[in-house]
C-alpha cells in the first residue's frame, strides 16, 4: 500500500538558526508544497515538503510535538530527532487553522497507533505457558518490537527518495522487554520537554527581532521585483505557450503570497512600532510621576521641619507661661500678705482714733 499524501497545502517554510537558536533562516525561496503522508505499513504520519528534489522538511509526527500559532498567518513546532524548529508562513489564517487542526488530528491518531503497538509488545513480548518449547525459544519478530511506532522503520521496508525519513538510531533491539521500552520513552519524553522548553522560550524572544524582520521584508520585495520580470520575460517568448502560461500562473500566485507575506509583515511591523511608542508614553508619564513624587517628598521633609519647630516653639511657649504663671502666683501671694497687713494696720488706727 506504500505512503501516500493525506493533505496539502502551500505555505513559505523556515528553520531557525541552529548557531542562535532565536532568527529565523528561510529555506525555501518561494511558497511550496507542504504535505502529510500517512504510511499505512507501520501506521506513521510524516510532514514532508520538497524543493525541487531537495526534502526541506522530513518529520514524523509523534504524541509529544505540539503545533504553536505564533500569529494569525504563522505557525512552528519542535523536531527532536531533526534537532530543529520547523516554522511555516501562510498566505491566509484560514490556510493556518485548518494544518494546525490536521496536525492535533494526525498526532491524537500517532498517540494511539503508539498506544496500541505497546500493547501488541507487552502480548508479544510474554511467551504463552501452553507453547511448545520451541515456540518459547523463537525470536520476537520486528513487527512485535517496530509494531507502528512512530520513532522506528521495520527492518524490511524498502528505502524511498529523500522525502522519506531516515531510520531511528535510537530503535531497540528485538530482545529488549516491554519495561525497557517504556523506561525508554519516559526518558526521551522527558528530553523532550526540555527541549520544548528551551526551544520555546527562544522562539518567543525572536518574535521580538524587528530588524530581521526588515531584512526578510526586503528579501521579500527584491523577490517579488524578480518574479515580476521572470513573467515579462516569459511573457515575451513566443514557443511553448502551455508551458509559459502555467509558470505564469504559478508565479503569479508566488508574487500575491509574497505580497500578502509583505502585507502582514508590514501590520506587525506597524503593530510593534504602536506598542513602542506607547512604551516611551509610558515611560514619560513614569518620569512625571516620578518628579512629582520626589517634589511631594520634598514637601513633606519641608512640612515635617517646619511642624518639628512649631513643636519646640510651643513647647517653650508652655514653659514661659507656666513661669509666668508661678511668678503671678507669687505676686499675688505677696499682694494678699500686704493688703492683710493694710487691713490690720486700718484697724489698728481706727481703734486707736477710736480711743484717743
Amino acid at each position: 500500500m506504500g505512503e501516500q499524501p493525506i493533505f496539502s497545502t502551500r505555505a513559505h517554510v523556515f528553520q531557525i538558526d541552529p548557531n542562535t537558536k532565536k532568527n529565523w533562516v528561510p529555506t525555501s525561496k518561494h511558497a511550496v508544497t507542504v504535505s502529510y503522508f500517512f504510511d499505512s505499513t507501520r501506521n506513521v504520519y510524516r510532514i514532508i515538503s520538497l524543493d525541487g528534489s531537495k526534502a526541506i522538511i522530513n518529520s514524523t509526527i509523534t504524541p509529544n510535538m505540539t503545533f504553536t500559532k505564533t500569529s494569525q498567518k504563522f505557525g512552528q513546532w519542535a523536531d527532536s530527532r531533526a534537532n530543529t524548529v520547523y516554522g511555516l508562513g501562510f498566505s491566509s489564517e484560514s490556510n493556518l487553522v485548518k494544518f494546525a487542526d490536521k496536525f492535533a488530528e494526525f498526532k491524537e491518531a500517532a498517540r494511539l497507533a503508539k498506544e496500541k503497538s505497546q500493547e501488541k509488545m507487552e502480548l508479544t513480548s510474554t511467551p504463552s505457558q501452553e507453547s511448545a518449547p520451541g515456540d518459547m525459544q523463537s525470536p520476537l519478530t520486528s513487527e512485535s518490537i517496530n509494531g507502528t511506532d512512530d520513532e522506528r522503520v521495520t527492518p524490511d521496508t524498502p528505502q524511498h527518495t529523500d522525502a522519506r525519513a531516515e531510520p531511528s538510531q535510537n530503535a531497540l533491539p528485538f530482545s529488549h522487554s516491554s519495561t525497557s521500552i517504556n523506561k525508554h520513552w519516559e526518558a526521551e519524553l522527558a528530553a523532550l520537554k526540555g527541549n520544548n522548553a528551551k526551544l520555546t522560550a527562544a522562539l518567543l524572544e525572536s518574535t521580538a527581532n524587528v530588524k530581521q524582520w526588515k531584512q526578510q521584508l526586503a528579501a521579500y520585495q527584491e523577490e517579488a521585483e524578480r518574479l515580476h520580470k521572470r513573467v515579462t520575460e516569459l511573457e515575451c517568448v513566443s514557443s511553448q505557450t502551455t508551458v509559459i502560461k502555467s509558470q505564469k500562473t504559478e508565479l503569479n500566485q508566488t508574487i500575491e503570497e509574497l505580497e500578502s507575506a509583505l502585507k502582514a509583515k508590514e501590520e506587525e511591523l506597524e503593530r510593534l512600532k504602536a506598542e513602542v511608542e506607547s512604551a516611551g508614553d509610558f515611560q514619560s508619564q513614569k518620569d512625571s510621576l516620578t518628579q512629582k513624587l520626589q517634589e511631594t517628598e520634598s514637601r513633606n521633609s519641608s512640612l515635617e521641619a517646619q511642624l518639628s519647630d512649631l513643636e519646640q516653639r510651643l513647647e517653650s511657649s508652655q514653659l514661659e507661661r507656666e513661669a509666668f504663671r508661678k511668678s503671678l502666683r507669687s505676686l499675688l501671694e505677696l499682694l494678699d500678705s500686704k493688703i492683710f497687713e493694710l487691713t490690720e494696720l486700718r484697724d489698728t488706727l481706727t481703734k486707736l482714733i477710736e480711743g484717743s
